[in-house]
């Protein structure tokens, strides 16, 4: 039921014809150099300012390419043709993204992709990442993206703690660079004067909230975030005084600007990959299952009957299973009617996906798995439904749409009041999903799992290709808002897929 494809990496031949070797070649003069301009902006120090994505975070590590393939980098080298200085990035050890607290792992390997008689599926790449998160890089570094941090968190003093890493409570990539053991992360970029700064943050604030399938809590109306979970919604108010915050400090000095919005999560492949209906069965297994399910359908009508359900929830719960390959799998939803105190505990909350379920990545590699290695009818979103943590309801994906559409319109008005340049990557993930991006050998960027070249293994943070597409957003915004004339950077010098 997985079914993965590599990315196919055609080698182009160039043919050139001559019609007459004795022609004499005629040479041409040196060009005119090209001279670009900054208009009013000064990119002499840019300093970055977010999460993984600022960071070049991909197939689910940070690891030295992925750092030099990230956006703040390929915007540094463009404005390095108009007046912009040194970009320094916090480098992890080696290509690997692994990385140990004391020598004990804690951060594991990036993917590639195995190649395995079901096909290529992506896997850990093998090896011990030579990173060691207590050991403190020296200087000051202009990408200040920090993976896995959430807006409040860039705020936090403390974030960069060692001794918080290894008590849960502090970023260990941040460890690795901050000044010191109390710092902020805005404290650090700030301290650099910039000139010119971006940012591009409150992603993960809903994120890992979709990530896990809505498992954790909508904290919208809690002004607390220190009693949130770490998988929770922040609340909008809380996202905005700390956007706030983090754009009065890098604004203090009078650099100039661009802030990103955020996109949407149903734009990842991470949530359009897997389909909701993907198990194959033949007559016999399908008849066994209507069989087993008979009692819990019965169990509804009856719950109808004395009105504690409607006949659309009857609808929507009934479970039943056909020959063929495109049976949807069975789920727990929490938002169903719950029946186990007032009629039968077997009526438990499960009903089969439909369209409107997003099925994370992970599920392609759980969905078919047995529950009990010992009973071969137990079958992991067959026989036993998926729990929450697998998908994300429509509800779910209410919950995320309504804090994005919050935190969106916050960020379009800060980006008015402190006159920065504003870049819609909600809309330009949306039209990578779409449409995608035509290059110039004739290729498409899109947002297909493994195979458009738009995203990496992981399903939710770009390729070196797709942060291309994410630098040109931002020079699009910032030649138009700041009359510089600075060229876009060519997707098709940076790679798709990481072969290995």
């Amino acid at each position: 039921m997985k079914k993965f494809y590599a990315l196919m990496l055609p080698l182009l031949g160039l043919m050139i014809a001559c019609e007459d070797d004795e022609a004499p070649v005629a040479m041409d003069p040196d060009p005119t150099p090209i001279e670009y301009t900054s208009g009013s902006a000064d990119f002499s120090n840019y300093v970055a300012v977010g999460n993984s994505l600022t960071a070049g975070f991909s197939d689910n590590a940070l690891f030295e390419s992925g750092q030099a393939a990230s956006f703040p980098n390929m915007l540094a080298t463009q404005f390095a043709l108009a007046g912009g200085g040194n970009f320094n990035i916090p480098f992890m050890a080696d290509d690997l993204g692994g990385a140990t607290l004391g020598g004990n792992p804690i951060l594991g390997n990036r993917l590639i992709l195995l190649f395995t008689p079901d096909g290529p599926a992506p896997t850990e790449k093998s090896g011990t990442g030579t990173t060691e998160i207590s050991t403190k890089l020296s200087g000051s570094f202009n990408n200040m993206g920090v993976p896995g941090s959430k807006s409040y968190e860039l705020l936090a003093p403390g974030y960069g703690s060692v001794t918080g890493v290894a008590l849960g409570t502090a970023n260990p990539y941040f460890a690795r660079f901050s000044s010191a053991e109390d710092a902020t992360v805005i404290g650090d970029a700030a301290a650099q004067a910039a000139t010119f700064f971006s940012v591009w943050t409150g992603a993960n604030d809903i994120l890992l909230y979709a990530t896990n399938g809505g498992s954790g809590t909508d904290q919208t109306g809690n002004f607390d975030p220190t009693s949130y979970e770490r998988n929770d919604i922040t609340d909008p108010n809380v996202f905005a005084n700390a956007l706030n915050g983090i754009l009065t400090t890098m604004t203090a000095g009078g650099a100039d600007g661009v802030i990103a919005n955020i996109p949407d999560v149903r734009d990842l492949p991470y949530f359009t990959t897997v389909p909701h209906n993907p198990v194959p069965l033949d007559e016999a297994t399908a008849a066994l299952l209507n069989g087993a399910y008979a009692a819990y359908n019965g169990g509804l009508l009856l719950a109808q009957s004395f009105n504690l359900i409607t006949a659309d929830e009857v609808a929507k719960r009934t479970i039943s299973f056909a020959a063929g390959d495109t049976n949807a799998v069975v789920l727990i939803d929490e938002d169903l009617t719950d029946l186990t105190m007032t009629v039968d505990p077997a009526l438990i909350n499960m009903r089969q996906a439909t369209a409107e379920d997003l099925l994370i990545l992970p599920s392609s590699s759980f969905i078919g798995t047995l529950a009990n290695e010992v009973d071969p009818t137990s079958i992991n979103g067959v026989a036993i439904p998926l729990a929450d943590n697998w998908v994300l309801t429509p509800e779910e994906q209410a919950a995320v749409e309504t804090a994005l559409a919050a935190y969106n319109a916050t960020i379009a008005a800060l980006a008015t009041q402190y006159d920065l340049g504003l870049v819609d990557m909600n809309a330009k993930l949306t039209e990578l999903r779409e449409t995608g991006f035509p290059q110039s050998d004739g290729s498409v960027v899109t947002n297909v799992f493994a195979t458009g070249g738009g995203f990496s293994l992981d399903g939710v943070h770009p390729a070196p290709r797709g942060y291309a597409i994410v630098a040109n957003a931002f020079l699009e915004v910032i030649n138009a808002k700041f009359g510089s004339d600075l060229p876009p950077v060519e997707p098709l010098n940076f790679t798709g897929l990481y072969i290995d």
